[in-house]
């Protein structure tokens, strides 16, 4: 006969029901989640598998895709989706650094459709034809977009694509810039939401030298110059966001950098002068925001000069402004983003226009100190800027 009592029985026969219950509850979730792996393996072998596939099996029309000298796997990738020659540059990147493939040839190509992933890679291992060469462009380290435009026309005789008109417009382009910013959104995400920008491409076409083909359009090119300043900036962007700032922040004030200091330990430590302003609430006072604003070059600036009404005159408004000034090297964008001597509280700086010496100040009178020490120098080298101008 069971001595235990009615109330013990009844416990253990519930912990039994319950444990039952459990092992049911766990059977269903593992079941659930086994469920979802296998749907989201077979969503995921699906658009691989589509995208290795030709774009059109029936396509019969040739798509000339260039791909210039020095172009990284990405920005094949990018001109191989833009043309609609593949699907998903995502899987030709995964696809090619999967195969251990690099070594893609420059030229050009004729391309259709009907490939497939692996015929496209097949072809451009080979080698395409040499692309005709229009010649070479030279975006210089804090050029505006005014002067690379001006850069551009110079090709247009071996190119009638690149003309500083139909660059310019391209610069006014909001379709063209959606497409770019949805290509690239950690780069231009804060340049698509600014406001009272006059270009927003404006320090984004990174400086360098850019092989220009017969064939090449303003938009192959423009794309070509992000890309490269999007290539850069992958090693930058973890830290632009540790620190708190936007990209169109950083490039704003790199692009006064560039501009200001010659040595990078002079970037370094004017960056920090700017970054100290804005920390306390001062106006920036950048000669370089005032001639972007008037859209010249002076040597001197007039108190009419400092005054002009406009977002991106500095000496009047406080912050960054609407956006970047020019196109900034590596070089300013690194020296924003690791800035010097920020202790020392500098506020103010001036530099020796001939010999190339930079003073600091924390206090408006040792600046007005130092600007007179450099005031000989100064003067006779704004002469000479004169007689060159």
């Amino acid at each position: 006969m069971d001595k235990r009592s009615p109330d013990v029985a009844g416990k253990r026969r519930q912990r039994q029901h319950e444990k039952k219950a459990s092992q049911k509850i766990v059977g269903w979730v593992l079941g659930i989640l086994f469920a979802v792996l296998v749907i989201v393996g077979l969503m995921g072998y699906r658009y691989v598998n589509s995208a290795l596939q030709p774009v059109n099996p029936n396509g019969k029309t040739s798509i000339n895709v260039t791909v210039p000298a020095g172009s990284s796997t990405k920005q094949i990738a990018s001109r191989l989706e833009a043309k609609h020659v593949i699907k998903s540059a995502m899987v030709f990147n995964y696809y090619v650094k999967f195969h251990n493939i690099a070594d893609f040839q420059a030229g050009r190509y004729q391309l259709t459709q009907r490939d497939n992933m692996d015929q496209v890679i097949q072809k451009l291992r080979a080698g395409g034809t040499s692309a005709a060469a229009a010649g070479q462009l030279l975006v210089k380290e804090g050029a505006t977009v005014e002067q690379i435009a001006t850069s551009v026309n110079k090709l247009a005789k071996s190119n009638q694509n690149l003309t500083s008109k139909k660059f310019l417009a391209l610069m006014k382009d909001q379709t063209f810039f959606n497409q770019l910013a949805k290509k690239y959104p950690k780069l231009l995400s804060a340049a698509a939401s600014a406001k009272g920008v006059r270009y927003r491409l404006e320090g984004y076409l990174f400086p360098a030298t850019y092989s220009v083909s017969a064939g090449e359009t303003t938009k192959d090119l423009v794309e070509a110059m992000v890309a490269k300043t999007d290539s850069v900036m992958q090693s930058y962007y973890k830290s632009v966001k540790k620190q708190g700032y936007s990209v169109q922040e950083v490039m704003t004030l790199a692009s006064l950098v560039e501009r200001e200091g010659v040595t990078q330990e002079d970037r370094r430590t004017i960056a920090g002068v700017f970054l100290n302003r804005i920390d306390a609430g001062m106006p920036l006072q950048s000669d370089i925001s005032v001639m972007y604003a008037l859209n010249t070059h002076k040597t001197h600036l007039t108190n009419k000069d400092t005054s002009v009404d406009s977002p991106y005159n500095l000496y009047v408004h406080t912050g960054y402004g609407p956006g970047p000034f020019d196109s900034p090297s590596e070089q300013s964008i690194a020296a924003v983003l690791s800035p010097n001597a920020r202790s020392k509280d500098y506020l103010y700086f001036v530099a020796n226009l001939k010999t190339g010496e930079v003073l600091y100040a924390t206090t408006r009178e040792q600046h007005d100190a130092n600007t007179a020490k450099f005031a000989s120098d100064n003067a006779a080298a704004d002469k000479l800027s004169l007689i060159h101008i």
